[in-house]
């Protein structure tokens, strides 16, 4: 390991992450190491790592090369692996134009959940697309002290229950996980998004993302929720035969989300780097013992 190491940090509607450029991917990024450069008081501070790697250099993106020249080894901020990350894809997607190695237009990011498609604006702006949601049938509960609501059970790869509430201070403080009813539903745990409107196709959210409580912004949270919307207010575009978009403010921000006909959902935001450095590696390996 060289004795300093490049980094950036970005963000996209306040879900941040530290970027490790590594194209020939020869930096070694364990838990420890992962947890360390996220730690926000002794370290840079993130949600996660983005672990910016050729997908010919990475023994799980090999097979991917062809499709996408880019890999996305990300890392949850605790050091555990993730198959994907919305909000970290748009910001994956900056650097690689921050950096000088694509410009704006369409391009292909491999991920552990698959290949991604994503659309760079000209304003700005990102779109990725996200897959398709499933909707599970049967009737969902959750609930905050001593109140109750019914929540629409949505996947997105990983599972989320979206309930309709008058105030967006009924989620409480989200410092626990809000409980859910039945337990058959969600064996292993679930994302509760608490959703108010605040005017046609617009609505705004809080999330308890599971295994990290209350966060700025959830990507697949804020799909699950426009779809959840969707079919409270009668648009399926299945049976429409019309796009659905919805505007989802999220407290980092506002993301867009359109559902097509075709089931394929597609997430537009920002995304941001917002500073850039070195790492100083001594450091970094005292820090991850």
């Amino acid at each position: 390991m060289s004795t300093r190491i490049a980094f950036l940090k970005g963000h996209g509607t306040e879900n941040d992450f530290v970027i490790v450029p590594d194209p020939e991917n020869v930096i070694d990024l364990s838990p420890a190491t992962v947890a360390a450069l996220c730690d926000r008081r002794a370290g840079i501070g993130g949600d996660g790592v983005l672990h910016v790697v050729r997908s010919a250099a990475h023994p799980e993106a090999k097979e991917l090369a062809a499709e996408a020249e880019w890999f996305m080894d990300y890392r949850n901020g605790d050091g555990s692996i993730a198959e994907m990350c919305g909000n970290g894809v748009r910001v994956f997607a900056r650097y690689l134009q921050h950096s000088g190695r694509v410009t704006e237009g369409d391009l292909a990011i491999a991920t552990r959940g698959g290949v991604k498609s994503v659309h760079i604006a000209k304003n700005g702006d990102i779109t990725v697309g996200m897959g398709g949601a499933r909707l599970p049938e049967g009737d969902v509960t959750v609930s905050v002290g001593e109140r109750s609501w019914p929540a629409r059970n949505v996947n997105m790869g990983n599972p989320h229950a979206v309930a309709f509430v008058d105030d967006l201070a009924d989620a409480g403080d989200l410092y626990a996980p809000p409980p859910f009813s039945p337990a058959s539903a969600y064996p292993d745990g679930v994302n509760v998004e608490f959703v108010v409107d605040r005017g046609p196709r617009h609505v705004a959210m809080r999330v308890h993302e599971r295994g990290s409580g209350e966060t700025r912004s959830c990507g697949t949270g804020a799909c699950a929720v426009a779809v959840a919307a969707a079919r409270r207010d009668g648009a399926d575009p299945a049976v429409t035969g019309t796009p659905a978009t919805y505007t989802v403010d999220v407290p980092g921000g506002t993301l867009v989300i359109t559902e097509r006909p075709d089931g394929e959902i597609e997430m537009t935001g920002p995304a941001v780097i917002v500073a850039e450095g070195e790492i100083d590696a001594k450091w970094l390996e005292n820090a991850a013992r």
